[in-house]
This record gives structure tokens, C-alpha cells and sequence, in this order.
């Protein structure tokens, strides 16, 4: 008969999720998962059959349900308009400018080092631009309704702008995290909204 779980699978994945968003996939061992968890090597294997990469989904599920949302605050929030859209760039330059912040993203992170390579993790990566593309659109849309922005403006278009331009500021963040010039970035882009 198999011995009972002696640990929480949940909290094995937020420990795992947040050793991975440290460290990145390649460089994080299942020792460093071992020595993060708590885990013996067989239980982790047994818990998560897929081993190392299964681990990794599941990580990145777990961080676009718990992290992510909070990321996002009130830019999800169904009436988000233009401030609610430059609080989010304006969180995000704070939080890069901190150092748990230049680890950036987990789902960034993995579009650099896993998306090229691994269908399923682009997958997720492709949700998340979506969702936050989605999210940019509607707030485009309010703000252009309420007058915010020039009545013009493409809202789906400037959506897709405005994730390349948080994805960047995350990848500039992480090598030059210099207020000056993350500042820059985020006034340029909504100098183009006016």
C-alpha cells in the first residue's frame, strides 16, 4: 500500500514556481527543487510524473493564476481606462526598479529561454500576451469612449503596442534598471495615445 503524501502540492508548486522565476529552467536542478521543496527526489517524481518539465507547466499555471492577477490589479477590472492602463506601467517600472522586480516576469523569462523550443510553454506565453493584450484593448476602448485619448485611436492595435512595449521595459529592466530611461519608455508610449 503507498505511504500517504507527507506534503502539499500546492506548496510544493510555489516553491518550485518560485525557484524557476530565480533562476530560470536551465539553471534550476532538481536538486535546487529538492533543497527548495523539501522533497525528496522519488516523491517529486511521484507527485509530478513528468519530472522537471512537468513541474515547470504546472509552475507557470500556478503563476498565471496567483501572480499574474495581481500584476494586472485593476487593469482587469471591467470599467479600466487610461489610468487604471498607466498604473499598470507605473507599478511595473516601480517593481523593476526593486530587486525581486529584476527578476521580471516567469512568463516573460520563459518566452526568452523555453518559447523557441517548447510548444507548450509558448502556449502559455501565448495566453498571457493574450490576456494582457485583452486587458489593454478594453481599457483602450473605455478610455477612448470617455474622451482619454484621441477618438482615432485603433484600441486593438494599440493593445498589441503596448504589450511589446511592457515586454520590453521587462527585458530592459532586467539589464539597465535606470528610472530615467524605464520612465522614458512608458511617457513615449502614451505620448502616442494622446
Amino acid at each position: 500500500m503507498p505511504r500517504p503524501r507527507e506534503f502539499e502540492p500546492e506548496t510544493v508548486l510555489d516553491q518550485a514556481m518560485h525557484k524557476f522565476w530565480e533562476r530560470g529552467y536551465r539553471a534550476t536542478s532538481i536538486e535546487d527543487l529538492v533543497k527548495a521543496t523539501g522533497v525528496k527526489p522519488g516523491s517529486l517524481y511521484s507527485a509530478f510524473p513528468g519530472g522537471k518539465r512537468d513541474l515547470f507547466l504546472k509552475s507557470l499555471a500556478r503563476y498565471s493564476k496567483l501572480v499574474v492577477p495581481q500584476k494586472l490589479g485593476e487593469l482587469e477590472a471591467p470599467g479600466a481606462g487610461l489610468a487604471e492602463l498607466r498604473g499598470y506601467f507605473d507599478a511595473l517600472v516601480r517593481d523593476l526598479l526593486s530587486p525581486e522586480g529584476r527578476q521580471g516576469c516567469l512568463l516573460v523569462n520563459t518566452a526568452i529561454e523555453n518559447a523557441a523550443e517548447d510548444d507548450e510553454a509558448a502556449a502559455v506565453v501565448r495566453g498571457h500576451l493574450a490576456r494582457l493584450e485583452s486587458c489593454m484593448a478594453a481599457a483602450l476602448d473605455n478610455a477612448r469612449l470617455r474622451g482619454e485619448i484621441r477618438a482615432s485611436l485603433d484600441p486593438a492595435g494599440s493593445a498589441k503596442l503596448l504589450v511589446a512595449t511592457c515586454q520590453g521595459l521587462m527585458v530592459v529592466g532586467k539589464a539597465d534598471p535606470d528610472e530615467a530611461v524605464l520612465r522614458a519608455i512608458t511617457d513615449n508610449a502614451f505620448a502616442a495615445l494622446a
